[in-house]
Formats: C-alpha cells, sequence, structure tokens
C-alpha cells in the first residue's frame, strides 16, 4: 500500500518541484543547475508523503498540498547541502551521489543552499501550486519560518555541532532532535493540514501529537541504521555519527532498547489518529514505514 502511495506522490511533487529550477537568464544556470541537483538526485520524499497525507486526511486534493509539499522539501535539501560543507558534516556522498560541494564547489553549494531556501517560501505563495486563501498561506509561511529556522531546524543544528564528544541525557537528546529533525517533519503535517482548507482546532492538535511521535521515530530510526546498515544502502556514509562521537540513541539506550522505543513512538503515533476514518490511512501507513525502513 505505502509503495504505490509513495510512488504516486513522489511523481506528483517531482513534476511540481521541476518547474521551478528554471533559470532565468543564461548567468544563472550554473547556480539553478546546483539548487536541482540538490534536490532531483533522489530521496524518499518523506515530508512531502506527510504533506500530501495530512491534507487527503482531512479531505482535500493531494494537489491542494503541491505548494506545501515543495516547499517542505526545498528546506530539507537545503539542510542537507549545508549540513555535508566541510565546516559541519564535511560528508562527500549524499543519496548515493557526491554532495553538491563535491559535485560543484563549495561557494556554489552555500549559494545553491540559500537559494532552496528562499524559494521554498515562494512555492507556498506561488499560484501555480497553491490555491490556499490569503489567511491560510499566511499561517502556513509563519509555520514554515518557525520549523526552519532558530527556534526549529537551525537551532536544532547548531545544538547537534555543539554536542560533539558530550554524554547527553534522554531528555536532551530528544530536545535537540525535535528541533533538528522534528520540526520540518511535524510542519509537513501540519502545512498538508492547512492547505486542505479544513483543519479545524481538534484535528491539528491530533495532527501534531503523530507528528511529533513520528519526527521522533524517523531519528531514533536514523541512528538505528547508523549502527546497523551499510553505506550502500544508506546512501550516505555508514557510521559517520559514531565517527564523530555524536549522541545517538543506541550509544544512550543500547540497540534494542532504541529499537523498542522506536515502535513506542510509532504506537503513540497511531493511537493520535484514533478521531480519523480510513482516510488518514496513508499516515498510518508511514507511521509504520519510518521505523521499518533501511534507508
Amino acid at each position: 500500500m505505502i509503495a504505490a502511495y509513495s510512488a504516486t506522490s513522489q511523481a506528483r511533487v517531482n513534476a511540481a518541484l521541476e518547474t521551478l529550477f528554471i533559470a532565468p537568464s543564461p548567468e544563472l544556470a550554473r547556480l539553478y543547475e546546483a539548487m536541482r541537483y540538490s534536490v532531483m538526485n533522489g530521496g524518499k520524499r518523506v515530508r512531502p508523503l506527510l504533506a500530501y497525507a495530512a491534507c487527503e486526511a482531512l479531505g482535500g486534493k493531494a494537489e491542494q498540498a503541491n505548494g506545501a509539499a515543495c516547499a517542505v522539501e526545498l528546506i530539507h535539501a537545503y539542510s542537507l547541502v549545508h549540513d555535508d560543507l566541510p565546516a559541519m558534516d564535511d560528508d562527500d556522498l549524499r543519496r548515493g551521489q557526491p554532495t553538491t560541494h563535491k559535485k560543484f564547489d563549495e561557494a556554489c553549494a552555500i549559494l545553491a543552499g540559500d537559494g532552496l531556501q528562499s524559494l521554498a517560501f515562494s512555492a507556498l505563495l506561488d499560484p501555480r501550486l497553491s490555491h490556499a486563501e490569503a489567511d491560510i498561506r499566511l499561517q502556513m509561511v509563519t509555520a514554515l519560518a518557525q520549523a526552519a529556522g532558530p527556534a526549529g531546524m537551525v537551532g536544532g543544528q547548531a545544538i547537534d555541532l555543539g554536542s560533539v564528544g558530550l554524554k547527553l541525557d534522554q531528555k536532551a537528546l530528544e530536545y535537540m532532535h525535535r528541533h533538528k529533525t522534528g520540526a520540518l517533519i511535524e510542519v509537513s503535517v501540519k502545512l498538508g493540514a492547512l492547505a486542505s482548507g479544513r483543519a479545524e482546532k481538534d484535528e491539528l492538535k491530533s495532527l501534531q501529537t503523530y507528528a511529533r511521535a513520528i519526527g521522533l521515530a524517523f531519528q531514533v530510526q536514523d541512528d538505528i541504521l547508523d549502527v546497523e546498515s551499510d553505506t550502500e544502502t544508506l546512501g550516505k556514509r555508514q557510521g559517520a555519527d559514531i565517527a564523530r562521537d555524536k549522541p545517538t540513541y543506541p550509544a544512550l539506550l543500547g540497540l534494542d532498547a532504541a529499537k523498542a522505543y522506536a515502535l513506542e513512538l510509532r504506537d503513540q503515533a497511531l493511537h493520535a489518529l484514533r478521531p480519523f476514518d480510513a482516510g488518514a490511512e496513508p499516515l498510518r501507513d508511514l507511521a509504520r514505514y519510518i521505523v521499518e525502513r533501511r534507508s
């Protein structure tokens, strides 16, 4: 079930994303090439899938969430481009391909990331991708800015860089990851819900509970895969977090306990969706997929 839904959703968001990478002049061709490379060189598109699924769970049509789906994928891609830089994680491989600064150069990668970040907000306002009312678009832009900025993803990355070599307790580790990874996953669900035009307060609250659980589960599973998987399967260096002496859930809890915690978070997410009917089945499937994936 999730494979078919993923394939359809990936094709939908990829088609929408392609419309955004047309250079307005020859002088900008290389920058747009680097931006396109950073986004279109693979990826599971989990965040766009969540946006589409949340929209449909509330009775909207998937196409209504095209702007939201593009926006969260662009923010995600920009964060990876910058995270891979020598000043950050210094990675050479991403999605089985050379990282953007290796394919192009460091300066071009920085500018590509900057471009993708601003393009994300444009996507939310692009009439080709979103037909939401003006007040809803304002809510969406505000939510994305909070989730992507220093109060969310960027703040989490800052905490992560400052935690190398430290022994964090579980509360501190979760605080970091609810920002670094969880904030963008949470806002993916929220933006999709808002795009439906049918989001009520109680529904948004239930979806937030769901998203907070899967946001943390995603990171726990990432940490597990960093131990158990291999570079070819992951598409990035296996064991990189261990090599950098970063705090992880397997290191803190033990591998078996980390796996049990991922399943507990999955169950929390599924419990939060009890008020929803069969229209939320893709969200349920995504919760299961997040803790079962191997890359």
